[in-house]
C-alpha cells in the first residue's frame, strides 16, 4: 500500500517514512536505509527520519555512520525547535560514543 502511495506521490514524506520503517522492522536494512536516504534528501527537517536511520545503521553495525546521521538529525531538530527529538538523538549519540 505504501509503495502505491509513493508511486502516485513520490514526495509523500509520511509514506516514505512508513516504508522505511516497514523495511527496517522486517530486517531489510539496506532497503530501509535507501528509503531513509530518499526521505531525508527530499525532507531535510524530518527529524524522526534521522533518528530511525541512525538506529538502522547501528543495527547494521555501522556506528560511525549512525553517529554522523545523529549529528545531522540534532542539527535538524535545532533548526525546527524539536527539543524532544534533539534530546533522544543526543542520548543515542552519547551511547554510541
Amino acid at each position: 500500500m505504501l509503495k502505491d502511495i509513493l508511486s502516485q506521490n513520490p514526495r509523500d514524506s509520511f509514506a516514505r517514512y512508513g516504508l522505511a520503517m516497514e523495511y527496517a522492522n522486517s530486517g531489510k536494512l539496506p532497503e530501509a536505509l535507501d528509503e531513509f536516504e530518499t526521505l531525508l534528501k527530499e525532507h531535510p527537517d524530518y527529524t524522526a527520519g534521522y533518528f530511525m536511520a541512525a538506529q538502522t545503521l547501528s543495527k547494521a553495525n555501522r556506528s560511525d555512520e549512525a553517529k554522523k546521521m545523529l549529528q545531522q538529525g540534532i542539527a535538524a531538530a535545532q533548526r525546527t525547535g524539536n527539543e524532544h527529538a534533539r534530546s533522544e538523538m543526543e542520548g543515542m549519540l552519547s551511547d554510541l560514543s
